[in-house]
């Protein structure tokens, strides 16, 4: 009897996973047994036998005794000091210093002991036990891996619709984590179904959030704490600056008030290297920047107008859409604009027209992001429009002393390797990632990564300068890991880039010097011979003649 069965599903269906469940068990045939068919079995005896001649052996287990290992730590707190004196306040701490160098026995004590150290330091210096015999024969360096990279973790929006991933913050312990900031910042998006929720990843754990912080409004940006690893700070799309501890769940601890907060979109909050951890700054859209205190966020402590003009109006004010801040210079700051303008800050100036010290007119659209060199705080770098440049504030009122070269897509975000001083990022709207190497090529760049299709909107590179965070329009995080010729410091490396640097920098004060002996020559022919004044309209034709000139002449070239 032959028994078929035909199995039929649709094609769609082909490579879905199985969806298992549990049920109880069920007899689902049973065949009772038939006595007559006894008869038919004959028994037959044994007629094979097995003997086994191997020896037997004998199985013995023997388990050590267990050595149980304790972790214990030490935790050192500076003491010694009276009760009356507070050893965190350099002042108190100063002052009792002073009163014990005064005593007669702090110098007969001193005398005496610094007899006993030299005593032990010429003995330490009689022989050098790391001495190198043979520095001139350098053992040869080895071949440095050809640029590369792989990616090693994509992080994804799991709700839907999906929302860009604006700003991206990394754990400042060890890099655990990463604090991703999603918020759509598409014209008038109305849709109600939007989840407003931002997201800390684990990266040993990609598919789910760790922690889901749930601001009143989208976060724009978000910001770790290096001070204090358990504070997050969170600027919002409706203007309000918020900030969590993420001991106590996703919920804000404070906020601030919307009659008190910015007017428009925080593009940029920092953390301030305060005594306290607990102080920081926030710009906007509307024109402001605004300095606050987590423990009272109900108004701001100080505010500045961003007016270049320093009337400080705020109806001239320029709208910020990135803000910098770097720890080794603790009281500048830097500004980038939507009309692209660069705003040097000085937070003690004595008045809001002195805090606005310098001015960079830099690129043509709106300055996605501005940084300071981790190795040369004078020296940043700015994306907009079409390019990328590097700036110094030693030039005033100056054009950049370096680009790369125009772009047919936008520049949207870049970030400096924090070990090597020549090499930086830059990311494109047509989701490419560009690693730069001045040191090592000025035109092109060193790695070109086409890491999606979508525009990359935001970077952050690890303390390590080897893992990379990219985020996308559609809200995926990508991870890459690049090669260590891009993070493995070379030898006199910061002095060739200084030194680059310094000599790009003379140069352009040489041609700005020559540009401005140029416009005084021709103001004083232009008064010279005010009649033979060229018509305007005569100008303004030739200059169009010309334009449509270039444009037939670059559709013939393409």
């Amino acid at each position: 009897m032959e028994i078929k069965y035909e199995y039929v599903r649709k094609r769609s269906e082909f490579g879905r996973p199985c969806s298992f469940s549990d049920f109880l068990a069920e007899v689902t045939v049973d065949i009772p047994p038939d006595p007559s068919l006894a008869d038919d079995f004959i028994p037959q005896d044994p007629v094979d036998f097995a003997v086994q001649e191997g020896p037997v052996m004998a199985l013995h287990e023997v388990n050590t005794e267990r050595v149980e290992v304790a972790i214990q730590g030490v935790n050192h707190v500076e003491g010694g000091w009276p009760k009356h004196v507070d050893y965190k306040n350099s002042e108190l701490t100063t002052r009792y210093r002073e009163e014990v160098e005064r005593e007669e026995i702090y110098t007969k004590t001193v005398q005496r002991l610094g007899s006993l150290m030299e005593h032990f330091i010429r003995q330490n210096n009689t022989i050098d036990i790391y001495e190198e015999y043979f520095e001139e024969e350098e053992e040869e360096d080895e071949e440095e891996e050809p640029p590369s990279y792989k990616t090693i973790n994509v992080l994804r929006d799991p709700n839907q619709p999906k929302r860009m991933a604006t700003r991206l913050s990394w754990h400042p312990d060890g890099n655990r984590s990463v604090a991703v900031a999603y918020c759509s910042m598409e014209f008038q998006d109305s849709r109600r179904d939007m989840c407003i929720d931002s997201y800390i990843w684990d990266l040993e754990k990609p598919y789910s959030p760790e922690l889901s912080l749930k601001p009143s409004s989208p976060a724009v940006t978000l910001e770790y704490n290096t001070k204090d690893w358990h504070h997050v700070l969170g600027g919002c799309y409706n203007g309000q600056i918020v900030y969590w501890d993420t001991r106590k769940g996703g919920l804000p601890v404070e906020m601030t008030p919307v009659e008190f907060s910015h007017r428009d979109p925080v593009y940029g909050a920092c953390w301030l290297p305060s005594r306290t951890g607990t102080e920081c700054f926030s710009a906007s859209t509307d024109g402001q920047v605004l300095w606050w205190d987590i423990r009272k966020l109900s108004q701001p402590s100080d505010k500045l107008i961003l007016d270049i003009t320093r009337e400080d109006q705020l109806q001239k004010a320029l709208g910020a859409v990135c803000l910098d801040f770097a720890p080794t210079m603790p009281t500048k700051f830097l500004v980038g604009t939507e009309q692209g303008i660069i705003i040097s800050c000085n937070r003690d100036a004595k008045t809001p027209p002195e805090k606005i010290a310098n001015v960079f007119r830099s690129h043509i659209g709106a300055v996605y992001r501005v940084t300071r060199s981790p190795f040369f705080p004078k020296v940043f770098l700015s994306v907009g429009d079409w390019t990328a440049r590097i700036w110094t504030e030693e030039l005033m009122d100056s054009s950049s002393i370096m680009e790369t070269k125009y772009h047919t897509p936008y520049l949207l975000d870049t970030c400096w390797s924090p070990l090597k001083p020549a090499v930086f990022f830059t990311s494109k709207s047509d989701g490419t990632l560009d690693i730069w190497d001045f040191l090592f090529h000025q035109k092109e760049p060193a790695l070109s990564i086409k890491v999606s299709i979508e525009p990359l909107l935001s970077l952050c590179v690890q303390d390590n300068g080897q893992v990379l965070g990219c985020s996308t329009r559609m809200g995926t995080v990508f991870l890459l890991e690049i090669s260590s010729g891009f993070c493995t410091l070379r030898k006199n490396e910061k002095t060739l880039t200084s030194s680059m640097f310094e000599r790009e920098a003379r140069r352009e004060k040489v041609l700005q010097d020559k540009h401005r002996e140029r416009l005084v020559q021709q103001q004083e022919r232009a008064r010279a011979r005010p009649e033979e004044q060229e018509d305007p309209h005569e100008v303004f034709k030739q200059a169009k003649a010309d334009f449509l000139a270039n444009i037939k002449a670059e559709r013939r070239r393409r």
